[in-house]
């Protein structure tokens, strides 16, 4: 029971986001997300750069888990010297590992990447890094990475 509790307090959260993303005109997007975790990637645009990014996955890392994470970015367009839209970002966040239940965990991720918006279609790329420093039930530091894909609705 507690995991459904806690899935729909995560889909509520992302929720409210893409809905004040919407209403700021950048677009919701969907995708897949392969690595550590493998699932569903999605991103709300707050601002011109600002998002929230979340993810629900499976972890394969040391055992089989459900994985949800959720993440306050920062875009700078202006790292890479070319006429694509290239943006490198960073932020921090939350991610609940829910497994048996002496291995479920809870932590904050710090993540950094790199994303290939394209011009022409309402489609990004990205890979990102994600250091974790879980704080329950026991403090460890973890890691997450991925490459990804997302549509865009407008």
């Amino acid at each position: 029971m507690n995991r459904i509790c806690l899935l729909f307090i995560f889909v509520a959260i992302f929720f409210i986001a893409t809905t004040i993303s919407l209403a700021e005109g950048k677009g919701f997007g969907l995708g897949i997300i392969v690595g550590e975790p493998t699932g569903i990637s999605m991103k709300g645009w707050l601002s011109s750069n600002t998002a929230i990014d979340a993810g629900l996955a499976w972890s394969f890392a040391n055992e089989t888990a459900l994985h949800l994470h959720a993440d306050y970015l920062l875009h700078s367009f202006n790292v890479f010297e070319t006429t694509e839209t290239i943006p490198l970002y960073y932020g921090i966040g939350g991610r609940i590992k829910l497994g048996d239940n002496e291995k479920s965990r809870f932590g904050v991720r710090m993540v950094v990447g790199i994303a290939y918006i394209f011009k022409t279609a309402p489609v990004d790329l990205f890979l990102e890094v994600a250091p974790i420093l879980d704080l329950a039930p026991k403090t460890e530091l973890r890691g997450n990475a991925g490459l990804g894909a997302r549509f865009y609705f407008r």
